[in-house]
């Protein structure tokens, strides 16, 4: 929004509640913030050195175009809601009707000179704002300062994220909204617009720049700026996503920071190859040229991995197939640096057995530190287990079931954010085949009947539920039994019967009248039945309790529980 100001008579008191000032809560916001901080005052000190003669132009021209100031302060909510003037060139003629009319300004406002015109369209007018940020009232990125008397009236907790930092010369709103004026000029009432479909969604792209900013996603947003204001790039879409996580955040998360680590494995994989081969060979590979042979073997890998899209991988929450691709691209770069040995370098320099060997050091060092944290996790859950007398901080746990969901338990317990708290001390099956396995490194440590022995023996804090595909009465009977252990006990909804289910109408219409329904079938009968119950649908009950009571299977135990 483009407002006009008010006179710095007109300037509201704000309220309290804008007045919470936080503090970085560790050593890394500090140096962030220590970090945005040099960077803003040296861009805008020299900033205004070089815009210096631009700004003389454009200051002869707003002379000479209308009479009036140069510059003109208006009143903005800056950080932690103290008030500050924002400074702009001048853009309206110098009248009452300017600063008594709207404090929305669309595109074809009669207050704005030509000369204005032309400012506000190449976002020259904001350049001013260079001396804000050099005095500490703004940033070079953040949410835009809105003036008091709009941002009084945001929700108090928006009010207090968005304000918790300093405004920003640009942000990914006023990327987005780079064509304001001309999307309010297109309404009868621009006020209303504003109101009603603008300003929530600049709060919203605020907050959630505020709640994930970092220098990379700075830069990425003045990157984008600077696009959005070339006259051959104006018109071009920009996704909102790639705001707040553009080209150099993905290039420094993607490939430079793997690109750093890779290298440091690599040195120290051609170190260790030196030294395992200086035993039996004269060989003194040296500093420089462990260095080199880092370097270039973190580049080839990194091309490659960019090539076979490991660069997209989530590493904490890869597959284990993933390691096979690093395998892969380990034995590309491998094969790649020995070629290079062979017809570039010297015969005596860097034996190609110590390039193979650095190679076959580094993929192992490749895997190490991106499966890390599921490494250590399974490391220390063996540990675990293998102390089985021994208390431990971590909630011990034991899953009922074996099977398909049981897997999906451990695998959900194994999550990174989850495995410190928990430890997984096995599992419990009624399947004589599976006693005594190990299911994904998991022991089979008894049947159901055991339950309570398990659960002292093994100091058990926690059971999770996992079989439904046996008769009701008998999952409600080995539920209950959980429950009586006194133990806080989990049942994990049976989620792969669910998606695997036939329609149930259809089910119940092509089923024998002579065969019983399997036990996921009953199952799925059961769920439809309770959902018709919640949803007060009882002709839909009663018919289906109708078709079910000659179809349920057969139970030779009694009811009794």
């Amino acid at each position: 929004m483009e407002a006009r100001d008010s006179k710095p008579r007109n300037q509201i008191t704000m309220p309290e509640t804008y007045l919470t000032k936080t503090q970085p809560d560790n050593f890394i916001e500090f140096l962030e913030s220590f970090l945005r901080r040099t960077i803003d005052i040296l861009v805008a000190f020299f900033g205004l050195l070089l815009l210096s003669p631009l700004f003389l132009y454009i200051a002869i021209r707003l002379k000479n175009d209308s009479p009036g100031p140069i510059f003109y302060r208006g009143p903005r909510a800056g950080r932690h809601g103290k008030p500050f003037g924002i400074l702009k060139f001048r853009t309206m003629y110098e009248t009452e009707h300017s600063y008594n009319g709207s404090r929305i300004t669309a595109a074809g406002d009669e207050r704005i000179t030509p000369f204005g015109q032309f400012l506000r369209h190449a976002k020259l007018n904001e350049l001013p704002q260079l001396w804000n940020v050099l005095v500490g009232d703004m940033s070079l990125v953040g949410p835009r300062p809105e003036d008091p008397t709009i941002a009084a009236q945001w929700d108090p907790a928006v009010r207090n994220l968005i304000l918790s930092i300093r405004p920003g010369i640009t942000s990914p709103a006023s990327v987005l909204y780079r064509d304001e004026e001309k999307i309010l000029s297109n309404n009868a009432d621009p006020y209303q617009q504003y109101f009603q479909s603008v300003l929530p969604s600049k709060l919203r792209l605020d907050q959630l720049y505020v709640r994930n900013r970092n220098l990379l996603t700075d830069i990425d947003v003045i990157f984008w700026t600077a696009i959005a204001l070339l006259p051959r790039l104006r018109n071009r879409s920009i996704k909102e996503t790639t705001l707040f996580w553009g080209p150099f955040a993905t290039f420094a998360s993607r490939f430079l920071s793997w690109f750093v680590i890779d290298s440091l494995v690599a040195f120290t994989a051609a170190l260790l190859s030196e030294a395992i081969f200086h035993t039996t060979l004269p060989l003194n590979l040296g500093a420089p040229t462990a260095i080199l042979v880092a370097l270039l073997f973190g580049l080839l890998f990194s091309l490659i991995n960019a090539l076979l899209g490991l660069n997209r991988v989530t590493w904490s929450r890869a597959a284990a197939g993933d390691a096979l691709t690093l395998a892969i691209s380990s034995a590309l770069a491998t094969t790649l640096l020995v070629l290079i040995k062979i017809y570039l370098l010297e015969t005596q320099i860097l034996p190609v057995g110590t390039i193979i060997t650095t190679g076959i050091l580094s993929f192992m060092g490749f895997v190490s530190v991106r499966y890390r944290e599921r490494l250590i996790t399974g490391a220390a859950s063996r540990w675990i287990r293998a102390r089985d007398n021994t208390k431990t901080i971590a909630e011990r746990v034991v899953i009922i079931g074996a099977g398909d969901n049981g897997e999906m338990a451990l695998w959900m317990l194994n999550r990174p954010n989850i495995a410190r708290a928990f430890t997984v001390v096995g599992m419990i099956d009624d399947d004589p085949r599976k006693q005594g396995t190990t299911v994904n490194g998991i022991p089979v440590i008894g049947t159901t009947e055991m339950l309570r022995d398990v659960v002292q023996q093994r100091d058990v804090g926690l059971i999770v539920y996992t079989i439904h595909n046996i008769h009701p009465i008998r999952r409600m009977r080995l539920i209950q039994a959980a429950h009586r252990t006194g133990i806080r006990t989990v049942v994990l909804p049976d989620l792969i019967s669910q998606l695997a289910e036939p329609h149930l109408p259809t089910l119940l219409d092509n089923h024998p009248l002579d065969t019983p329904l399997t036990p996921t079938e009953t199952t799925a009968a059961l769920h439809h039945l309770a959902h018709l119950a919640q949803q007060g649908d009882l002709n839909g009950v009663q018919s289906l309790a109708d078709q079910l009571v000659n179809l349920l299977p057969p139970e030779d135990e009694d009811f009794s529980v």
